[in-house]
């Protein structure tokens, strides 16, 4: 058995795949009309579609559950915080700074699903590293492997 992908359940396909291809850039790979994939391994799927297919009336989108968050990575956190601030995405909190450390933010996309942007973790050991902090101190503070530290900072 293989995993595939996560899919998300919408209520609207056409508003759902504009918010996630033109806000946040992600490249569609194929658009079934009732179901979108996306580059990246990741769908969303027509409500009333899915309901019919499985027989059952799923929890209402929009309802903002909070069990779980679709998570991106991004090499310009600034720039997409100020773009998605500009789009009108409802936000769940701005950004600021994780216990370990990552610069992250998020919103809520048109369906209620959190949506967090944050800064890659090779960002974060680099900028740690640029203000003087020791491999063992990165370790320390954001607790990722040291091997995974040296191979982002070159010093195996």
């Amino acid at each position: 058995m293989k995993f595939v992908c996560p899919l998300i359940v919408v209520e609207d396909i056409a508003r759902s795949r504009a918010f996630y291809e033109n806000t946040l850039g992600m490249k569609v790979k194929m658009d079934f009309g009732q179901n979108v994939a996306f580059e990246g391994d990741f769908a969303i799927h027509l409500k009333s579609h899915f309901d019919s297919l499985t027989g059952k009336q799923g929890i209402a989108p929009g309802s903002k559950p909070h069990n779980f968050e679709l998570y991106f990575e991004s090499e310009d956190l600034e720039n997409d915080y100020r773009r998605l601030m500009e789009s009108g995405a409802e936000v769940c909190h701005d950004l600021r700074e994780q216990p370990w450390g990552q610069r992250v933010f998020r919103v809520y996309d048109p369906d209620g699903h959190i949506v967090e942007i944050g800064e890659t973790l090779e960002a974060v050991v680099r900028r740690y590293n640029g203000e003087g902090m020791t491999e063992q101190e990165i370790h320390a503070r954001i607790g990722i492997p040291l091997e995974f530290i040296r191979d982002i900072l070159g010093t195996k």
